[in-house]
């Protein structure tokens, strides 16, 4: 393992993370007044110099290094990355009026930076401006992914930057790509960009105020869900304004390699496209069978109303968004058992949402199928293919091994959020595991829609905050920083 390179990196990072925060600190200038104690711009001043002068110390450190970055480093680099970053950017909640403990200051910026959306705050409306931009400008960052970003703006990377991409979840470059990866992230970065600044617009033109609708972009478009009022997208009661983040949360959804494919007028794509479609089906599907049990049973006043709140919800669900119009925590046992399915589901592949996926679903139920057929007929040959690519047995051994990794991964983290939360039942332990590992955001009962994580003990914080690293690098870029062989010198 190269230390000294992974120092250089690590501390490039940490100045691209710096001048986030900085550009919070004009935030903090231009809309925040002074409050007793500590104010926010001194808190965006301190973790700023903190973050920014780490890097140059580490950059200092790799100074002399010219080695390309390998693919062993590279693994290294995206586990590490995500760790760091939450560390550094629980700063602001720390120093800043939020007050906040180590552990929940953690815990905000990895949900920020995971975009799981999960809270620690009881009242989001108190908090300074700055600090609210703060919570929306890290899931924003994340949503693509920051090492995507880090791609498109260094040079000197090498070859490690195909691995780089790769192992960056929401980055993965799809099938049959032949332009150089930094182009891609480039391109990749631009419709992001462009997606976000349309989003930010169309809310303002239905009403929202610019703060209100930059902060409800960048958690829209990054799947992400922190907002800037306590009752979330229900506090500007507004059918329009729902609508359009509806169709936002699903953009991002959705792979952005396929709106690349189609910005090159590869519409042919679209044909093969198995995931969307599916990805669009379940939603609409879901959505209809949530209104209907909604409407039976007397949950709403009409069918229009049931039909409303169940499209927002099964949106914000299965694209691992988190924003609220309803307390779906108070639905019947068969639309709350529902949205869990969504929860585990989640959105495309090479998207900015969380879950196992639509796409290795559709792969697993194709093995099933397989497996099923050829029990009885042994002798029939069966091609897999998903999105009109064959897949060979080394994709179909990783599908059911990572679903089953997810299924144990969920039960381990309740039975441990359990253990140090003996006044929670299992319905509180066993959704919050979820929301966290599949980046949700809430959950049910005491996690539910309209309550926060803010009352749970710093052990179940670190757990849960472990939880959304693992699902957001889809487990093995975190856990392989744990096999020793890995940091061995070759």
């Amino acid at each position: 393992m190269n230390l000294r390179l992974l120092s250089k990196l690590m501390g490039t990072l940490l100045l691209l993370l710096g001048g986030a925060m900085f550009i919070c600190l004009g935030v903090a200038y231009l809309l925040d007044v002074r409050h007793e104690g500590f104010d926010s711009i001194e808190s965006f001043w301190i973790s700023s110099v903190m973050t920014a002068s780490t890097g140059v110390l580490l950059i200092f450190l790799g100074r002399d290094e010219k080695s390309e970055l390998l693919r062993k480093e590279a693994i290294a680099v995206v586990g590490l990355s995500w760790l760091v970053c939450s560390a550094f950017g629980a700063l602001p909640y720390i120093f800043s009026e939020a007050r906040l403990t180590p552990t929940e200051a953690f815990f905000e910026a990895v949900s920020g930076f995971t975009t799981t959306g999960a809270s620690v705050f009881s009242d989001v409306e108190s908090l300074p401006r700055s600090v609210l931009f703060w919570r929306s400008f890290t899931q924003w960052l994340g949503g693509l992914g920051i090492l995507v970003l880090f791609v498109a703006l260094l040079t000197y990377l090498g070859v490690g930057s195909k691995a780089l991409f790769r192992h960056e979840s929401s980055a993965k470059s799809g099938e049959g790509v032949q332009a150089r990866i930094r182009d891609v992230a480039a391109r990749l970065w631009q419709i992001y960009l462009g997606l976000t600044v349309i989003c930010t617009l169309g809310l303002v033109v239905l009403g929202m105020s610019l703060f209100d609708a930059i902060n409800h972009s960048f958690a829209a478009i990054s799947t992400g869900g922190f907002s800037t009022r306590n009752a979330s997208i229900a506090a500007f009661d507004s059918l329009a304004i729902e609508l359009w983040i509806v169709l936002f949360m699903l953009l991002g959804g959705i792979s952005f390699m396929l709106y690349a494919w189609l910005l090159r007028g590869k519409w042919e794509r679209w044909k093969k496209e198995e995931e969307t479609k599916a990805f669009l089906f379940i939603v609409g599907a879901s959505t209809l069978i949530i209104a209907l049990d909604l409407w039976a049973l007397g949950m709403e006043e009409s069918f229009g109303r049931a039909l409303r709140n169940s499209l927002f919800q099964v949106v914000t669900i299965i694209t691992t968004t988190g924003f609220a119009t309803a307390d779906f925590d108070h639905w019947p046992h068969f639309s709350r058992l529902a949205l869990l399915f969504l929860m585990c589901i989640g959105g495309c592949a090479g998207s900015t949402s969380g879950g196992i996926k639509v796409s290795r679903w559709l792969l697993f139920f194709k093995i099933v199928r397989q497996e099923t057929i050829v029990a009885f007929r042994p002798n029939q040959v069966i091609r897999l293919s998903l999105n009109g690519n064959a897949t060979d047995d080394q994709l179909k051994a990783q599908t059911v091994f990572f679903i089953a990794l997810a299924g144990v991964t969920v039960a381990l983290g309740t039975g441990l959020v359990s253990l140090f939360e003996p006044g929670l039942n299992i319905e509180t332990c066993l959704s919050a595991v979820m929301a966290s590992l599949f980046n949700i955001g809430p959950g049910l009962s005491a996690v539910g829609p309209t309550q926060n994580f803010g009352f749970l003990s710093p052990l179940s914080q670190i757990v849960l905050s472990v939880m959304m690293i693992l699902g957001r690098l889809e487990f093995f870029a975190l856990l392989v920083l744990f096999v020793p062989t890995l940091w061995k010198r070759y």
